[in-house]
């Protein structure tokens, strides 16, 4: 029987990580996340959104020695974090944890590497930063999920102060009292709705770097005395009975433990620039695409938490006006996949440019009248956390076929190869990087010795 409080076993687990802790699967699935994401913060960093980010943080950052990617910049440790994670999670494009219905990566890794450069801390800091992050935040996460999605909460926003937070304690050494203060001051960061998925905005899109820089700041007010409630999970306000209404129980607090399977051991990468509730749909719209021009209608089976996000709670589903909504449009997507047009960062670019016309007459649009979505209960109780697609076709002669995809491509258990996630990582960085650039950076991110220290391997992200 444990003798510690939730919030004093997640403290305790963030203390007590070492990097002979980490387990070889960790290791690698940590390495995996930081070529997916750089290459994301590399990639994405001249979207509008991003570069709008970083000029208001030029006018009023405070100075320091961390690095902002693809740029001369350097701010301090929580402005470069703020603007790189929001670089990182811009397109829909970025890691997913099925468990928690969450995106850890743009948080962790960004959270990671800024306070490695800002304290001189070595690749081995990094790594093991970026698994404590990781964990804290898939950990509560999980035990949110998905309740906390079908609230209107956006999990990531809500979840990324958390992972912050543990970074900062890790890294900076802190004990389990101040650790935990941090965390706790981090709770009071959690905000964040999915109301953009219907009536758009690209804030959206900024919800990591506000999540990352408010988790940072909570461990440096936790560092210099401040404290925060010490139910900050558990207690009749705190997180659980707030945002979720969930009873806590031992087994939750026994989640926190060190000896557990890590979460970063698998991470999902997306293949399809959209929510991840789309990706088992598309993988099966892929197959129709020889039979597209026969589909008379089609009926999609959803979980209730996917139904909010890309659905019939999505007013925008049917009808997106805006590429935020074009990305949570589960209809759109499957449309554009049984089209044979796909679903990857360039068809996504060529629409933010104006390149591709998905108007009221566009065949997209007018294919994805012939959709409906249909929330199914029982798809979570039989499936948990994975995100699936149950598809039912009808066809002008009268015949029906049945899809279900249970594990999508880029998922824990369908996982991307090293050469597709290699593809991706080259689509990203190189344009931003060169050749020989780009190379460097996955050379170190791969293989960089232990003692390099993050200075190093932030210089590879510099413009």
């Amino acid at each position: 029987m444990t003798e510690l409080t939730i919030e004093q076993a997640a403290a305790a687990f963030v203390t007590g990580l070492t990097f002979d802790t980490i387990t070889p699967e960790a290791l690698a699935g940590t390495r995996r996340l930081m070529e997916d994401q750089l290459a994301l913060q590399v990639g994405c960093s001249s979207l509008p959104w991003c570069q709008a980010v970083l000029d208001l943080t030029r006018a009023s950052h405070a100075p320091g020695a961390s690095s902002v990617t693809a740029s001369d910049a350097k701010f301090s440790a929580a402005d470069a974090a703020f603007v790189n994670a929001t670089f990182g999670h811009s397109f829909e494009y970025d890691d997913a944890h099925s468990a928690s219905l969450s995106h850890p990566g743009s948080a962790v890794v960004s959270a990671a590497i800024a306070i490695g450069e800002e304290i001189g801390a070595t690749i081995e800091d990094v790594l093991v930063g970026i698994v404590a992050g990781y964990e804290i935040y898939t950990r509560i996460g999980t035990l949110a999920a998905p309740m906390l999605l079908q609230n209107g909460f956006h999990p990531h926003a809500v979840l990324s102060p958390f992972g912050a937070a543990a970074v900062v304690a890790k890294m900076k050494g802190y004990d389990a009292e101040t650790t935990l203060h941090a965390l706790s001051i981090a709770f009071s960061h959690s905000s964040g709705t999915t109301e953009y998925t219907s009536s758009g905005g690209s804030i959206k899109r900024i919800h990591s770097g506000i999540g990352t820089r408010n988790g940072i700041r909570a461990a440096e007010m936790a560092a210099a005395g401040i404290t925060g409630p010490t139910k900050f999970l558990s207690g009749n306000k705190g997180f659980f009975n707030t945002f979720v209404r969930r009873e806590l129980t031992e087994a939750d607090t026994d989640r926190f433990a060190l000896d557990r399977p890590f979460e970063i051991a698998g991470p999902l990468f997306k293949p399809y620039c959209a929510c991840g509730y789309n990706h088992a749909f598309i993988d099966g719209a892929r197959t129709l695409s020889s039979r597209v021009g026969e589909i008379e209608k089609v009926e999609l089976a959803i979980q209730p938490s996917g139904d909010v996000v890309v659905g019939n709670k999505n007013v925008s589903a049917w009808a997106p006006q805006k590429i935020e909504q074009l990305q949570y449009a589960l209809p759109f997507q499957f449309s554009l996949s049984a089209l044979g047009i796909g679903n990857g960062y360039q068809v996504h670019k060529a629409y933010l440019d104006g390149r591709l016309d998905l108007g009221p007459s566009s065949e997209v649009a007018e294919f994805a009248q012939r959709i409906t979505i249909r929330p199914e209960p029982e798809l979570d109780k039989d499936y948990g956390r994975k995100m699936v697609g149950d598809i039912t076709v009808t066809f002008t002669d009268g015949s029906t076929e049945h899809l279900f995809v249970e594990d999508s491509v880029g998922s824990a258990d369908n996982p991307m190869s090293e050469a597709d996630l290699d593809a991706k990582y080259r689509d990203l960085a190189v344009e931003e990087l060169g050749d020989a650039r780009a190379d460097e950076l996955l050379t170190a991110i791969k293989g960089a010795p232990l003692d390099t220290p993050a200075s190093v391997f932030a210089a590879l992200l510099r413009r």
